[in-house]
Formats: C-alpha cells, structure tokens, sequence
C-alpha cells in the first residue's frame, strides 16, 4: 500500500510573488507623517513675512536716520536711505558724550553678564544636584523673588546706593545685578536633567572636589545655556535705562546719554533715530557672534529627555 503525500504550495509561490521577492512599490511601508518632509512654500512665505515685520522697524530708524526729519511728516515715506546718515552721527557724537557713555556701556554690561553668567551656574548646579538641608524651601524663595514688581525695589535701593557713597559710578548699576533670580532658575531648569547623577558620583570617586566637579563637569554641559543666559543678559543690562538715569545723570550708559538728545524744545528725530541705531549696532555684532551657540543651545533644550 502506498502513501500519498500531499505537498503544499507555499504561500505566494502562485497567487502572488515569493518570499524575499522586491516588493511592488504599492506594497512599501510608508514613514510616518512629518518624517523627513520638508518645508513648503507656505512655511518659507510666513517666515519671510515675520523676517520683514521684524527688520523692518530697525531698517526704518536707519532711513529717517540718514534723512533730515522731514521725512517723517511725508505722506509717502521713502524706502530709500538718505545721504545723511554720518552727518547725522555727527551730530549725535558732538551733541553728547557718546564715546563716554559707549565704554561705560561696555563695561557694565560685560561686568554684569559675566557675573549672572557665573553665580547663576554655581547656583543652578547646586541647587539641581546638591543635596543640602533646605534645598527646596531656598529655591522657592529664588522663585518667588520673581514676582516682586522690580519698581518696588528702586526707592529703598537708590538710599542704600547713596548711604554707601557709590551714587555717580558705574559700581551703582553693576553691584544689585551682579545675580539674578531668573537666571539661577534658568539654569537650574537646563542642569537638573543633563548632567548624570553616575557622572558626578563617578567624579568625586576619582578624587574631584565639590569645585573641580562643578568645573570639569558642570560648566562643560551648561555651555549651550550660559550661551543664552548671557546673550539675554547682555541685552538686559545695554537696554537699561531708568535705573542708570537714578545713579549715574552724570556719568551716563549710552541708552541715558542718547535720551539727553531730546532734552532741547525742538527734537531733530533724525539725529534721535541714528543715534538709535548706533546703540543697535554692537547688539547685532553680539547676536551674530553668539547666534551659533544661542541656536545650539535651544536645539539642545528641545531635544533634551
């Protein structure tokens, strides 16, 4: 007697291609939306809009800054830039203490940007991985600092600047915003997640101190954030205007000095404008030498977890 086998026919060896055969391009795993897919020409558009809503204000100062101030009451403003814009910044130079106000400028907000730069890095760090009694409670009190209105704190702080002799120096705006409670949370927030609690532990097995971690491990990876707490903090402290008016009338920032250009009964808006716009200048060098690290620091924030 003879036993009939019955040989099946693999799958797909009639009714379709076999298996490890190239798949039809119908057939093909399709990516999940939004991957890889590139921007259009309706993202392009919006981002040229904003670029010229957010340009144009600072390119309109430089036009009626090069102009006379006349053209200010035209119906149909010029989008062209006059021929007067260094006569105008002349003006501006001869007019008031400019190049003064410049470097005093300059060193305070560099003096003021390295120190929040620094103690708001000590601080963060410690705060995100030290662990010391009271931690919590001290970090609240940072925070809560940040809703006292800072026009509450003027009058009572101008009398100490006073008592202390320091009214007319540059040491009157620099010392009260040596650090900021914004900034010690900032980094607070950006070091509690990326740095390792093995990282440091691994440090101090190997002898580190409590400063030599913070150094060789700490600020290594709170870079991309000191990038833009700085860049922020620079900008803060060049903008400043109504506390270096109270302590230093005599011995001016430029923002004071500059405002001294409409102190006259006729106000020339061209000189105004211009001499904004040489206040705007070294903002826009900083930004496009920071830009680098201020955009690598907001990728990493967003990619971060």
């Amino acid at each position: 007697m003879t036993a009939t086998t019955t040989t099946r026919q693999p799958v797909g060896s009639a009714a379709g291609p076999a298996t490890g055969s190239t798949p039809s391009p119908g057939r093909l795993k399709r990516r999940p939306l939004g991957v890889d897919k590139r921007p259009g020409f309706l993202t392009y558009g919006l981002l040229i809009v904003f670029l010229i809503a957010g340009t144009y204000p600072l390119y309109w100062s430089f036009v009626a800054g090069s102009s006379t101030s006349s053209v200010l009451t035209e119906t149909w403003p010029p989008l062209l830039p006059g021929g007067l814009f260094w006569r105008n910044v002349s003006e501006v130079m001869t007019t008031v203490p400019f190049w003064m106000s410049l470097l005093n400028s300059v060193i305070v907000s560099s003096v003021i940007t390295v120190s929040v730069v620094f103690f708001s890095t000590l601080a963060g760090y410690s705060f995100a991985k030290l662990k010391f009694r009271g931690r919590e409670g001290l970090l609240v009190f940072v925070v809560a600092t940040l809703a006292v209105p800072t026009q509450l704190g003027i009058i009572p702080l101008f009398m100490m600047m006073k008592q202390f002799g320091w009214t007319g120096t540059l040491g009157a705006v620099i010392i009260p915003t040596l650090v900021t409670a914004f900034g010690v949370f900032f980094m607070r927030q950006y070091l509690v997640d990326v740095i390792p609690d093995e990282l440091i532990e691994a440090a101090r097995m190997d002898g580190a101190s409590m400063l030599g971690t913070f150094w060789h491990v700490g600020v290594p990876a709170a870079r991309p954030a000191m990038a833009i707490l700085g860049l922020f903090t620079f900008m803060t402290a060049w903008t400043d205007y109504l506390w270096p008016l109270l302590v230093v009338p005599q011995n001016p920032t430029l923002q004071v000095a500059l405002s001294q250009l409409q102190s006259a009964k006729y106000v020339d808006y061209s000189i105004v404008l211009a001499g904004a716009v040489l206040a705007t200048i070294p903002l826009l060098l900083l930004f496009i030498i920071a830009g680098r690290q201020l955009v690598s620091g907001i990728m990493a924030g967003a990619v971060k977890g």
